[in-house]
């Protein structure tokens, strides 16, 4: 609560904090003393870029689910799975653990974080009556994923590493690879480019009412 009034009390001094070395700048300088960092009281065209970017790496998420994401060729057979058909494979093999590991980093992550974005953007844009507290605990759960948005792309790599050791199998990555690593990037982006300011702006402004 503390953190929203002073960002407010600084905003209505004419203060901010510089995004690149967090030293207090004047708003009306338009750039940090320190580094040289464009600096402003809000970027309202945040919201704009963070749907942009959120709402790609939705339609994107289609085809990362649909087409094949791994192309397995052994002794002149091609085995083509896609997310789903992959950790179904690994559940009749009782591969359970990898199985979950591609499910959580495949589909629940991606899900999660996006779902969690665009709930941020809605709150933010049409004030969505959603609790301080479920906003700050949701926005501390998406920077906690967002550190394993990369893990299935890593196991892919590790498996088709270790399967072509071997000169019977041949392992490798899908058009779905890029897909889904396209959503992992958009999604980030979308994470870094919105100004969560406006965020604890519409928390101070629905508290004072309140």
């Amino acid at each position: 609560m503390n953190d929203t009034h002073s960002n407010s009390q600084g905003q209505a001094a004419g203060i901010t904090c510089c995004p690149t070395c967090a030293k207090l700048c004047r708003i009306e300088d338009n750039y940090c003393q320190r580094c040289g960092q464009h600096v402003q009281s809000r970027d309202y065209a945040s919201i704009q870029k963070s749907w942009a970017l959120l709402i790609t790496a939705a339609v994107l998420l289609v085809p990362a689910n649909l087409y094949p994401i791994t192309v397995m060729t052994s002794q002149g057979q091609v085995r083509r799975d896609t997310i789903f058909s992959g950790i179904n494979h690994l559940i009749h093999l009782d591969l359970w653990p990898i199985a979950i590991i591609l499910f959580t980093a495949s589909i629940l992550v991606p899900m999660l974080k996006i779902i969690g974005l665009a709930t941020y953007l809605l709150a933010i844009s049409y004030r969505l009556p959603i609790s301080k507290k479920t906003l700050m605990t949701g926005f501390h759960i998406i920077e906690w994923i967002g550190r394993w948005s990369m893990l299935d792309l890593f196991v892919i790599s590790i498996t088709a590493a270790l399967v072509n050791m071997g000169q019977i199998f041949d392992a490798k990555p899908a058009p779905a690879a890029t897909a889904f690593a396209l959503v992992v990037l958009l999604t980030q982006l979308a994470a870094k480019v919105l100004d969560t300011r406006l965020l604890w702006d519409r928390l101070e402004a629905k508290n004072d009412k309140n």
